[in-house]
C-alpha cells in the first residue's frame, strides 16, 4: 500500500517508499517495520507469504494452536490471553470433555502445581496426559505410561528435541515439555471451540477465555483458575501473590537480570512480540525462586520469550557461557 503512483514519479512508475521510482512489478512489501523485495517470502505462523507487486500473497493453511504454561504460574492461552494463576493443586490445563457431564472426549491434560520458593507462588511440577485409555505422567525429567481399563486406543510417539521432550498423538494433540516448569500444548484446528480448561477454548477470541468449569464467563483469573481444580480438597486461591513485594531485596537483581528481554539482544523481536508481559513475568519469577534454582527460573522466563520470538520469525541467540 506504500507503493503509489503520483506526482512523485514519472508516469507508469511508482514511489517505492524509499526515495526511488520503480515499475509496479518491482514494488516492495512492508511487514513489521521491514521492507521486503518482490519475490521475497516470509513465514507467518504456519503460512508462507510472498511479496507480489507491493502486496502479500499468503498460503491459507490452518495452523496448530499453542498454549504455554511456564515458570511460576504464567499462562498464555490458545487465543493469546496472558494471565497469572498461582494455585497449589492439580488443574485441567485443557481437555475436550466439555459441556455436560457425560460428554465424550479423547484427551485431557492435567498440570500438578506445587509451591516453588518461599513466597507462595507455584510452578508446574508434573503433567498428566490422558489419551484414550493411556495415561502418561511426566515428572522428574522422565515419563511413565499407565494403561487404564476404559477408553479408546489413541496412538502416540515421543522424541527428544534439544531440551524438550515431545509427545505427539494420533488425535491431533502434541505436548512439548522442557523437563522442568515449561509446557507447550499444541492442538490441530479441529479442536477450535471444543476445548476447555486453563488454556481457554481456542475459538480465536481471547475475551471469553475465562470460561469456568460450569460454563460461566469470569473476568477474574483466580475464580476462573479455581474452577478447574481437580480436587475439592485443595484450597481456593484468594489473592494474587506479588513476590517482589514479599522479597524486596531481590527486586533490583531480578529487574537487572530480566532486562535482557528489553535490551538490544532481543531488539529484532520487539516489534513482533510485545516484551513487556514477558519481562514482568521474568521479574516475578526471579523474585520468587529464592530457595535455589533462581537462575533456572530466570532462564525459563527468558526462554519463553525467545520461543515466542522464534515463532514470529525473529531468531535470537541469547544464551552465552555466562547467561543460561
Amino acid at each position: 500500500a506504500e507503493c503509489v503512483s503520483g506526482c512523485v514519479c514519472p508516469e507508469g512508475l511508482f514511489d517505492d517508499g524509499k526515495g526511488g521510482c520503480v515499475k509496479e512489478k518491482d514494488c516492495p512489501c512492508f511487514h513489521n517495520n521491514q521492507w521486503y523485495s518482490p519475490g521475497q517470502k516470509i513465514t507467518v505462523d504456519c503460512n508462507t507469504c510472498t511479496c507480489q507487486k507491493g502486496f502479500w500473497s499468503c498460503t491459507e493453511a490452518v495452523c496448530y494452536g499453542t498454549c504455554m504454561i511456564y515458570g511460576s504460574g504464567h499462562y498464555i492461552t490458545f487465543d493469546g490471553k496472558f494471565y497469572d494463576f498461582d494455585g497449589s493443586c492439580e488443574y485441567v490445563a485443557t481437555q475436550d470433555f466439555c459441556g455436560d457431564k457425560n460428554s465424550s472426549g479423547s484427551f485431557s491434560i492435567i498440570t500438578e502445581n506445587v509451591p516453588c520458593g518461599t513466597t507462595g507462588v507455584t510452578c508446574s511440577k508434573a503433567i498428566k496426559m490422558f489419551l484414550g485409555k493411556t495415561e502418561l505422567k511426566l515428572e522428574n525429567k522422565d515419563y511413565k505410561e499407565i494403561q487404564r481399563d476404559i477408553g479408546d486406543d489413541v496412538h502416540y510417539w515421543n522424541k527428544t528435541v534439544g531440551f524438550y521432550l515431545v509427545i505427539e498423538a494420533s488425535n491431533g494433540v502434541m505436548l512439548i515439555w522442557d523437563k522442568k516448569t515449561t509446557v507447550f500444548i499444541k492442538l490441530t484446528p479441529d479442536y477450535k471451540g471444543k476445548v476447555c480448561g486453563l488454556c481457554g477454548n481456542f475459538d480465536d477470541k481471547s475475551n471469553n477465555d475465562f470460561t469456568t468449569r460450569s460454563g460461566l464467563q469470569e473476568t477474574n483469573a483466580l475464580k476462573f483458575g479455581n474452577s478447574w481444580k481437580q480436587s475439592s480438597m485443595c484450597p481456593d486461591v484468594t489473592q494474587e501473590i506479588k513476590p517482589c513485594d514479599v522479597k524486596p531485596h531481590r527486586k533490583s537483581w531480578a529487574e537487572k537480570e530480566c532486562n535482557i528481554i528489553r535490551s538490544e539482544v532481543f531488539k529484532i523481536c520487539h516489534s513482533k512480540v510485545d516484551p513487556i508481559p514477558f519481562y514482568e513475568a521474568c521479574v516475578h519469577d526471579a523474585c520468587s525462586c529464592d530457595s535455589g534454582g533462581d537462575c533456572e527460573c530466570f532462564c525459563s522466563a527468558v526462554a519463553a520469550y525467545a520461543q515466542e520470538c522464534t515463532k514470529a520469525q525473529a531468531c535470537v541467540f541469547w544464551r552465552t557461557p555466562d547467561i543460561c
